[in-house]
């Protein structure tokens, strides 16, 4: 038994070691609001089709239970209900905000110009620019979903769980969404609270890893 958890542990260090920072890196945890964010899917698909059509880039992640103050204080606090007209807006070339991210929190944009985290992983393709890294970074930090739109081509992609889908059509971007949104639950925050009891053992660590990649999916 003591030679399968050690191979337990070896096997699954990566996603143990992501998992926990998570974990510890976020001291923030939200519930309010999830349910809404389904409603969120066709604003944020009126905004899509806006700006793609435009080539005009734009990076808008959207808090799902760990909270992202700290990257909402880099920008600049908006707190408006959500729109797809303010949303289209923020991102138009040479207005003051539309460099950085959005923030959605609930079913409110919070805040817009935010820095996001750039992903250092060394696989990732060389022709990925700062948005699709900042996309990626912020989804290794949080549970947030992140789309992101190229200003050179206008193709769309959408982040998540570290790891990012390129080149997403309208219809598929949208069955995305809707899957993604429609959970008022993520798997990090059923497993805080296992770990709150104890409940919580290192097989279910790496296995939630795996289930919110087979989820994602």
């Amino acid at each position: 038994m003591l030679y399968i958890s050690i191979a337990f542990l070896v096997i699954f260090q990566p996603e143990i070691r992501r998992v926990l920072a998570k974990l510890g890196r976020q001291p923030m945890w939200k519930s309010s609001g999830m349910a809404s964010q389904k409603n969120l899917v066709e604003p944020i698909m009126q905004t899509v089709q806006i700006l793609s059509q435009r080539k005009i880039g734009a990076l808008i992640a959207i808090e799902r239970e760990i909270g992202t103050r700290a990257l909402q204080d880099t920008g600049i606090k908006i707190n408006s209900a959500m729109s797809s007209e303010l949303l289209s807006t923020i991102f138009f070339p040479h207005t003051p905000l539309h460099d950085g991210g959005v923030i959605i929190s609930g079913d409110r944009i919070c805040a817009a110009g935010c820095l996001f985290p750039l992903s250092q992983k060394t696989e990732l393709s060389k022709t990925l620019g700062t948005r699709h890294r900042a996309a990626i970074g912020i989804t290794e930090e949080t549970d947030a979903v992140v789309v992101v739109i190229s200003e050179e081509t206008g193709a769309v992609s959408v982040a998540y769980n570290g790891r990012l889908r390129r080149g997403l059509k309208e219809d598929r971007l949208r069955r995305v969404l809707h899957s993604m949104l429609r959970r008022e639950r993520t798997g990090l925050a059923r497993f805080r609270e296992k770990l709150k009891t104890g409940e919580a053992n290192l097989s279910e660590t790496a296995l939630m890893q795996f289930t919110e990649n087979k989820n994602e999916g």
